[in-house]
C-alpha cells in the first residue's frame, strides 16, 4: 500500500497552478446521464473520485474519453437505461448519491445502495428522500438500496430544505429539470459549486434561477442536450495551499484561482498576520511575521467551510496562543486531532469544539489518514515538523488532490511517496 513521507523544515516558494474543482465536476459529470447529447468538460482533476464517477457512466453504458483534463462522454446506440446504482460503485464514495436524481428523472425510477465515503460523521440522505418525495417520487428501503418510483411522474412543487445540504440541492436540481411545472428551493446550498451545476444545467437547455442564493427556482423542461463547460477552480484546494505556505512560513503563488470563493478563509489568515493579495485569477501569499491565534466556527458558504477545518486546525497548533474551533457541519470531523497530537499539538475536545494551545515546534511522526481534508492537514504539519513524518492510508488524498507530492516537490518540499 503506498505512503507518502515528508522530511519537513523547508519553507515552500514557487507558484501552483489549482486544479479543477472535485465538487464541481462530480455533480456535473452525474448531469451527462440527463441527456444523450454528447458533452465535453475541461479543467476536470485527475482525481480517484472522478474515476469512480466515470466507472459509473461506464456502468450506464455511457462511453467517456479522456483528452488531457477534458472529459468527453457519449452515449451508446444501443444503450438499455439501466436504473440501478451497485454497491460496489457507490461504496467508494459519498458523492454516489447524486446518480439518483439523473436516474429518477430520466427512468422515473432509481435503485442505488446506501453511500460510502469518509468517516467524518453520519451524513444521512433523509433531505434528498424528502424532497423526492416531494416531487412525487416514492420511496422505499430494501437490501440496502434505497428504491424510487415515480409511477405518475414528477411533479414541480416547493421545497423547504430544514438545512442547506449541498448534495440535497444539487440532486433535486438534477432532478427538478425534468419534472413538471416549477419546483422552488427554499433554503438553498450557496456554494459556488451549486452555482456551477446551474451553469451547465442552463446550457443544457433548463431554466435554473437563483442558484447561490437560499432561492432557487427550477422550471422544468421536457429534454435536455448536450453542452460544453470548463470546470471552476477549487478552491479547498487552493485554501490548503494557502495555509501550506502559512504553516512553512513560505511563500506562494496561486494561479487559476477565484479569490472570492475563499473570502472566508483569506479574511481570518489576514487577521492572523498573514500577508494576502489578490488579482483576478491570481493570489500572492507570504508569511512576513509570526502569526496571531483565531478561532473559527465552519458553516455553509460564505462561512468558514468544513472542508477546510483540519488545515486550519494544523495551522494554529503552531502558532502562539490559544484558539478555538466550532465544527457546526459534521458530528464527527475530529478525527485528525488524535494524529496531530503525535506531532506534538496541545488539543482538547469538548463535543463539537475544539481548543488549540500553540507549541513551539512539531516533530515528525508516523500518521494515519483518517479523511480526505485530514489527510491534508497531516501532510501540512509534516511539512513544518522536524524530522520525518510518513503518512499511511493516502489513497484519500488521491481522491481529493491532484498531484498532490508532485504540486508540493515544485514548491520545494521534501516529499516522496513509496511502496511499503
Amino acid at each position: 500500500m503506498d505512503k507518502i513521507m515528508i522530511h519537513g523544515g523547508s519553507k515552500l516558494k514557487g507558484e501552483v497552478t489549482i486544479s479543477g474543482s472535485k465538487n464541481s465536476a462530480l455533480p456535473i459529470l452525474f448531469a451527462t446521464l440527463l441527456t444523450d447529447d454528447p458533452v465535453v468538460i475541461k479543467n476536470v482533476p485527475s482525481l480517484d473520485d472522478v474515476r469512480t464517477t466515470l466507472l459509473f457512466l461506464n456502468f450506464m453504458e455511457k462511453e467517456t474519453v479522456k483528452r488531457g483534463n477534458a472529459i468527453e462522454v457519449y452515449s451508446s446506440d444501443n444503450r438499455t437505461y439501466k436504473h440501478i446504482a451497485p454497491y460496489d460503485l457507490v461504496k467508494k464514495m459519498r458523492a454516489s448519491i447524486l446518480v439518483m436524481g439523473p436516474l429518477l428523472a430520466r427512468l422515473k425510477k432509481a435503485d442505488v445502495s446506501l453511500p460510502g465515503g469518509c468517516a467524518i460523521g453520519a451524513r444521512p440522505i433523509d433531505i434528498h428522500l424528502e424532497a423526492f418525495k416531494k416531487l412525487g417520487a416514492e420511496i422505499s428501503v430494501e437490501g440496502g438500496y434505497v428504491k424510487t418510483f415515480a409511477k405518475s411522474g414528477l411533479r414541480g412543487t416547493i421545497i423547504n430544505f430544514r438545512f442547506p445540504s449541498v448534495g440535497a440541492t444539487e440532486n433535486v436540481m438534477l432532478t427538478a429539470v425534468l419534472a413538471e411545472g416549477e419546483t422552488t428551493i427554499i433554503n438553498a446550498a450557496c456554494e459556488p459549486e451549486i452555482e456551477d451545476l446551474a451553469v451547465v444545467l442552463n446550457k443544457m437547455g433548463a431554466k435554473v434561477t437563483g442558484a447561490g442564493t437560499k432561492n432557487i427556482v427550477i422550471e422544468g423542461v421536457n429534454k435536455l442536450h448536450g453542452f460544453k463547460h470548463e470546470i471552476i477552480p477549487d478552491r479547498i484546494e487552493a485554501a490548503t495551499y494557502i495555509i501550506a505556505a502559512a504553516i512553512t512560513k513560505g511563500e506562494i503563488i496561486l494561479r487559476k484561482v477565484i479569490p472570492q470563493h475563499l473570502k472566508s478563509i483569506n479574511d481570518k489568515l489576514r487577521k492572523s498576520g498573514l500577508y494576502i493579495k489578490e488579482l483576478d485569477n491570481t493570489i500572492y501569499v507570504k508569511w512576513v511575521k509570526n502569526l496571531y491565534p483565531q478561532s473559527i466556527k465552519t458553516g455553509v458558504y460564505p462561512g468558514f467551510p468544513t472542508d477546510v477545518q483540519a488545515q486550519w486546525m494544523a495551522l494554529m497548533c503552531l502558532v502562539n496562543g490559544r484558539s478555538s474551533i466550532k465544527e457546526n457541519v459534521f458530528e464527527n470531523r475530529f478525527l485528525h486531532v488524535a494524529e496531530l497530537r503525535r506531532f506534538g499539538a496541545d488539543i482538547s475536545v469538548g463535543g463539537r469544539v475544539v481548543n488549540i494551545k500553540g507549541v513551539k515546534k512539531f516533530s515528525g511522526a508516523p500518521v494515519m489518514v483518517s479523511d480526505i481534508r485530514a489527510g491534508a492537514a497531516l501532510v501540512l504539519a509534516g511539512l513544518a515538523a522536524c524530522g520525518t513524518t510518513t503518512l499511511s492510508r493516502i489513497y484519500h488524498l488521491d481522491r481529493g488532490y491532484e498531484m498532490f507530492e508532485k504540486k508540493l516537490k515544485e514548491l520545494g518540499a521534501d516529499v516522496r511517496r513509496f511502496c511499503d
